[in-house]
């Protein structure tokens, strides 16, 4: 057999890496699918893939950093469509915690500001975006709203900036307790666009681009709507998005809602975070205008957002983590979730309970989970380059080691990453051609000192919210969030000791 290669000619003198004898998950343009390469090649220049080449070998250029990947296998950066970088101080604070309780205490509308220093905000922008990379990330959507002042959102963006993660970064613009004025809150999106670390030099572009996040569509008393829309046209914006529930949340930010003011048919991408109970004209938007759901498996299960219809509309889907305080920071995790969710919805709730018959097949694949977190995340920012490994694409690849013991024997690779994997299989991550983590170890400059930092920094602000008096939430409005729309209760608590109490 022939071996196939594939030659991008582009860049010039690089920085050249080229990785020989692996087994390379790619991208075939003309199927629309992923294509395993086996005993491979894959040559990086500056920060595009130039060639992938199958049971071949590629002469290595001179001054190649050459890789034996041998027993490795090799696969496109993963992509999170949904996230809030900035909460890394409050890990496991709310292992036990349900949406009603995330508005009182850990969001955007609770006593953040009044807590929260600017060097806290960067320190947890700049700590969850590394734990994104340590994972296999190498393209979030951060809903970046954590910006209850011009210098809190100053510490979030250079938080980004300074990751080296690439970052759709949504400026969050949100009524606030403080009463930080949107116009100030606008003024930012000025000053950002005429950054330099925020706009191309010709030969590469910024790692971080700035979108806009907003979720007050049906209340358009927050900001004038046709001055907005024409901000994110005039700034050139990467991207828009907002959070979407429905059902028993309400129906602020559907898809319904912002088509209606003409800015779902465009050229800017639109991710609707969540989406749990949208509609089926919802679902018809989005496939007529090409926008995408961000579908957050792990919170919407940890929450109690619920996803019951999201499994219809998973060809205009990517996955997202959203809040990586509360659970695993990991999308090969929300891949594997998803997966067993969704085989669980079809397979046990839609035919072995209702109907009492037996399935005889699996209702959702490993590959279907897996584009989900890679090609979809892409599509998703209308980004043909990312999420994939193919001649021209961004070399954004993250490096497994398929001889561990719980990797040790597999065949299929996708398989393999999707349901066999954890963060200690990964060897390298690659962002734009850079190694971001080589050998199991983050790359990232002083990293020892960042730690020291982050850990002071969240020990404060925990002791802090663990002293804090809550109060009740059935008391009435939650930060003016859910009580015009949503009706609380108690949930039973489930018992898992014999004799008395619960264990809870």
């Amino acid at each position: 057999m022939k071996a196939r290669v594939f030659l991008f000619l582009g860049g010039c003198t690089a920085t050249t890496i080229l990785f020989q004898n692996a087994t390379i998950i790619g991208f075939n343009d003309a199927l629309q699918d992923v294509e395993i390469y086996r005993c491979a090649s894959l040559l990086i220049e500056n920060d595009r893939v130039m060639q992938l080449v199958n049971n071949s070998a590629i002469k290595p250029p001179t001054d190649a950093l050459v890789v034996d990947a041998s027993d490795k296998i090799i696969s496109p950066g993963f992509v999170d469509t949904h996230h809030h970088l900035w909460q890394t101080a409050f890990k496991t604070l709310a292992s036990n915690t349900t949406l009603a309780e995330y508005f009182q205490k850990y969001g955007e509308f609770g006593p953040v500001e009044d807590h929260f220093s600017a060097e806290d905000i960067y320190l947890g922008q700049l700590a969850g975006s590394l734990e994104m990379i340590h994972g296999g990330t190498t393209t979030v959507l951060d809903h970046a709203h954590g910006d209850f002042s011009d210098a809190a959102a100053y510490g979030s963006m250079n938080g980004s900036l300074d990751s080296g993660l690439r970052t759709f970064y949504a400026h969050a613009l949100h009524p606030l307790r403080n009463k930080y004025p949107i116009e100030d809150q606008i003024k930012l999106f000025d000053t950002w666009v005429a950054d330099p670390r925020l706009r191309s030099n010709g030969s590469s572009e910024p790692l971080v681009s700035l979108g806009l996040a907003y979720d007050f569509f049906v209340s358009p008393s927050t900001y004038n709507l046709s001055a907005l829309w024409n901000m994110v046209q005039s700034h050139n914006l990467s991207i828009v998005t907002c959070h979407y529930l429905g059902g028993p949340w309400g129906y602020a930010n559907s898809p319904e809602a912002v088509n209606s003011i003409g800015w779902l048919n465009g050229s800017t991408p639109i991710v609707f975070a969540h989406g749990s109970f949208a509609t089926q004209t919802d679902f018809y938007l989005l496939r007529q205008t090409n926008q995408y759901l961000s579908i957050t498996s792990e919170s919407e299960q940890h929450y109690g957002h619920g996803h019951p219809w999201s499994r219809l509309i998973m060809d205009q889907s990517a996955l997202g983590i959203d809040t990586h305080f509360t659970y695993s920071g990991s999308m090969v995790q929300q891949a594997r979730n998803w997966v067993q969710s969704v085989r669980e919805q079809v397979m046990v709730n839609t035919i072995l309970v209702p109907e009492f018959k037996v399935p005889a097949n699996s209702a959702m694949s490993v590959r279907q989970a897996f584009s989900l977190i890679t090609r979809h995340g892409g599509l998703a920012f209308r980004r043909d380059d990312l999420g994939v490994i193919k001649p021209g694409a961004k070399a954004d690849i993250v490096v497994f080691d398929g001889t561990t013991p719980n990797m040790l024997g597999w065949n299929d690779p996708i398989a393999a990453i999707v349901l066999h994997s954890n963060l200690g299989d990964i060897e390298h991550v690659l962002i734009d051609g850079k190694f971001v983590k080589k050998d199991g170890k983050l790359t990232y400059p002083d990293y020892k000192n960042v730690q020291t930092r982050f850990i002071q920094s969240a020990q404060r602000i925990q002791n802090i919210w663990l002293t804090m008096d809550w109060g009740s939430l059935l008391g009435g409005a939650i930060n003016g969030v859910l009580s015009e729309v949503s009706m609380l209760t108690i949930a039973t608590d489930v018992d898992t000791l014999r004799g008395n109490g619960t264990g809870y």
